[in-house]
This record gives C-alpha cells, structure tokens and sequence, in this order.
C-alpha cells in the first residue's frame, strides 16, 4: 500500500485551518498545523512533509519568508509550496513565486481548484 501523502498546512485562522484540514483528511491526506512562520520552517524541517500550503499573512515571520527558509533545506528544495492569501493582487502573486511558492491560490479558496493541484503535484 501506497505511504499516506503529507501536508503542512500552515494558517494562523483556526476556523478555516480546521475546516481545510477536515476537507484534505477526507481527500485521504496526513495534514499537521502550524500557526507561525517559524512554526512552519521547524515543522517542515522536522517532518518533511510532501506538500506545504502556505498562508502569506502570519504573525511573526510572514509566509514569504517562510517559504524562502524551507526552499534552502536541502529535502524540500523540491516540494511544492502553495500560498494561500486573501489577497488578489498579481504583485502578492509574483512575490508569492519568487520566494519558491509552486503556485498561487487566492481566499476563499476554491476547494475543487485546490483538488486539481493536489493531483497535479502529488499524483
């Protein structure tokens, strides 16, 4: 049997973070939390996990910056990060990739366009 699909699903909101996490466990994923960027690096760090999804507005270390300190560990060069942020703005986006987001996903997030990414980068 295939090993479970991991997620760091990194949200300082606790209502949408469970509601999320409810959603991704019922897709069949392993999801655990963090409420910080820093947070979010040690977890990452610690635990590896196959997939990120990233909230950009954190308290403390913003979500930028966090996925620019989890692209310099050396196993998750490669995992694919996805920012969640209320903002729509095509700045927010670009910024959101050049600190090593694989993709972009506005609030409230569309859970079905979310599906497709989940399939298209963790198969």
């Amino acid at each position: 049997m295939a090993k479970q699909k991991t997620i760091l699903l990194v949200e300082d909101y606790e209502g949408f973070r469970n509601s999320l996490k409810q959603l991704l466990e019922l897709e069949g994923y392993e999801v655990s939390e963090a409420v910080t960027g820093e947070e979010a690096v040690e977890q990452a760090a610690r635990n590896k996990p196959d997939m990120i999804l990233m909230d950009l507005t954190l308290p403390g270390m913003s979500g930028l910056s966090a996925a620019k300190q989890i692209r310099q560990i050396p196993e998750l060069k490669q995992a694919p990060i996805i920012a969640l942020s209320a903002f729509d703005a095509e700045d927010f986006s670009e910024d959101a990739i050049g600190a090593g987001c694989n993709e972009y996903v506005t609030k409230p997030v569309d859970f079905d366009q979310l599906t497709r990414l989940l399939t298209k980068f963790l198969g």
